[in-house]
C-alpha cells in the first residue's frame, strides 16, 4: 500500500489525472483515499467506481422500463469488496432504503461491526435495516434487484424464483457469471446484465472512465466526488430516449460513440458547480 502511494505521489506532477487499475480490496480503498486526500489532481479507481457508474445508469433505466420506484426497491449485493462497496453507495445515493450486503461469511449485520475491517463497518452501517442474517439465498427473498460482484455460479433458479416480480439481475462474476443469462431468465428474471460482451446489456467500465476523466480535465477539477460520479450514470442513462428501452437494452453499447462526450458534459458542469476546480 504505501509503496502504491509513494510511486503516485512521486509520477503524478507529470500527469492530469490517475486511474488506478487492478488493486485488490481493501488496499485499493486505503490508496485512493490516501492519494485523494493528498494529492490535488482526480484520482480515480476504475475497477470500482467505474462499475458503481454503469451499474447505476443501468438500474436507472430498468426501472424506467420498468415503470417502478427504485426507492421502494430491495437491492442484495453479493460482494463486497471493492466494486461492491462503490455501488452500494451510489445505489444508496439513488434513494433505495433496502440494501443488503453479502459475502463469503454471509449478510453483513451491524451486530458483528467489532469482527469487520474498516470497509465493511462502513457498509454495515449503511445497509441492511431489518438486521437480518443468513447467506445469499436468506437475502434473495422477495429482492427486486441482485447485483453481484463476486464468484461464478452461485446464484441458483431457485434463488431467482424467490425473488420478487419482474426482477433485475446483474451478474458480472467475469468470465462465468453468477448465474447465467439465460438460466436466470427461465426462472423468472426480467431484466439481466452481465460483465461479458457475447450478452446484451452489457456493464462495461468503457462507458464511465474516459468520458468521466475528459469532465474532469475540461473543469480543471482537483477531484472526483460522489455527484460527478452520479452525474456520469445519469448521463449514460440519459442516453437511451424511454421509448428505446427494452429488457435487452438498457445499457449503451460500450462503442456508442456519444457516451463519453455526454458523460464528460455533465462531469464538467458538476464540477463548476461544485467549485473545486483550480
Amino acid at each position: 500500500t504505501e509503496e502504491i502511494i509513494k510511486t503516485v505521489k512521486l509520477i503524478a506532477p507529470g500527469f492530469g489525472g490517475i486511474n488506478l487499475e487492478d488493486i485488490s480490496a481493501p488496499r485499493c480503498i486505503e490508496i485512493e483515499k490516501r492519494l485523494k486526500e493528498e494529492l490535488d489532481i482526480p484520482v480515480f479507481h476504475d475497477d470500482q467506481h467505474g462499475t458503481a457508474i454503469v451499474v447505476t445508469a443501468g438500474l436507472i433505466n430498468a426501472y424506467k422500463f420498468l415503470k417502478k420506484d427504485i426507492k421502494k426497491a430491495k437491492v442484495v449485493i453479493n460482494g463486497a469488496g471493492a466494486a461492491g462497496s462503490s455501488i452500494c453507495k451510489l445505489v444508496n445515493d439513488l434513494g433505495v432504503k433496502e440494501i443488503i450486503m453479502v459475502d463469503k461469511e454471509g449478510i453483513l449485520n451491524k451486530k458483528y461491526i467489532d469482527k469487520y475491517d474498516f470497509s465493511h463497518k462502513e457498509l454495515a452501517l449503511m445497509t441492511n435495516p431489518e438486521n437480518i442474517e443468513g447467506n445469499l439465498s436468506d437475502a434473495m427473498e422477495k429482492a427486486d434487484i441482485f447485483i453481484g460482484v463476486s464468484a461464478p455460479n452461485i446464484v441458483t433458479q431457485e434463488m431467482v424464483k424467490k425473488m420478487g416480480k419482474d426482477p433485475v439481475i446483474f451478474a458480472m462474476a467475469n468470465p462465468e457469471p453468477e448465474i447465467m443469462p439465460e438460466l436466470a431468465i427461465q426462472a423468472g428474471a426480467r431484466i439481466v446484465g452481465t460483465g461479458r460482451s457475447d450478452y446484451p446489456n452489457q456493464v462495461n467500465n468503457v462507458l464511465a472512465f474516459p468520458g468521466l476523466f475528459k469532465g474532469a480535465l475540461k473543469a480543471k477539477s482537483k477531484k472526483i466526488t460522489e455527484e460527478m460520479k452520479m452525474a456520469a450514470a445519469e448521463a449514460i442513462a440519459d442516453l437511451l430516449d424511454e421509448s428505446e428501452l427494452r429488457e435487452d437494452y438498457i445499457i449503451p453499447d460500450p462503442f456508442d460513440k456519444r457516451v463519453a462526450e455526454a458523460v464528460a458534459n455533465a462531469v464538467e458542469k458538476i464540477a463548476k458547480e461544485q467549485g473545486i476546480c483550480r
